[in-house]
């Protein structure tokens, strides 16, 4: 098969080391001086008017070397490329299924309050993509015997599989769960303080 142009370009950067180590410079610097910038953690100073703001030069110099430190570790990079790959699929996987979701909704509620989820449905979601981040991450850090922290807890968990106590377990909380889902009260309307 004849390599493309595009791919051709595509390999020249992988070459030269722009997915290995600028790219994850990048994203790593700007999420510590995004973190460092919205906390205040090194203060803040007056300007001429008086007005306090934070301490940019000191924030990008962390921020920098911070950045610096991770793309000197070969494994920080790969698990930071591995996760931050899976959760845009996760990110992909959620847009698509909000568009179906949308293709439900009636012009009119589209228009009023667009494609929103209930909030039911909302923390089912929220607990699914915490749930589903924390796999991601499990699955991208490895163990001093080269498995994933993901195979290592699955080993541990897979020889309680037939454990009686353990089914008992997981028995007794989904009757609870299950209990308190029947058993809870529906949340009433606050009253409009109007009339």
């Amino acid at each position: 098969m004849a390599e493309t142009v595009l791919g051709g370009v595509l390999g020249f950067f992988r070459d030269l080391g722009v997915y290995d180590v600028l790219l994850p410079f990048i994203l790593v610097f700007t999420i510590t001086f995004a973190i460092l910038e919205r906390t205040k953690l090194f203060g803040t100073e007056l300007d001429s008017k008086k007005e306090p703001h934070t301490k940019k030069n000191l924030n990008a110099m962390v921020a920098f070397v911070v950045a610096f430190l991770v793309v000197a570790s070969s494994k920080l990079v790969q698990a930071i490329t591995k996760i931050s790959s899976e959760i845009v699929v996760l990110l992909l996987l959620l847009v698509f299924f909000l568009m179906l979701v949308g293709a439900f909704y009636s012009k009119e509620d589209i228009e009023k309050k667009g494609v929103t989820l209930e909030k039911g449905w909302r923390t089912a979601f929220m607990f699914v993509m915490a749930v589903a981040i924390i796999i991601i991450f499990l699955d991208a850090v490895t163990a001093a015997d080269g498995r994933t922290w993901l195979e290592v807890f699955w080993d541990w968990l897979s020889q309680f599989y037939t454990n009686a106590a353990v089914a008992a377990i997981v028995l007794i909380v989904a009757v609870i769960l299950f209990m308190y889902w029947i058993m809870k009260e529906p949340k009433k309307e606050e009253e409009s303080k109007g009339g």
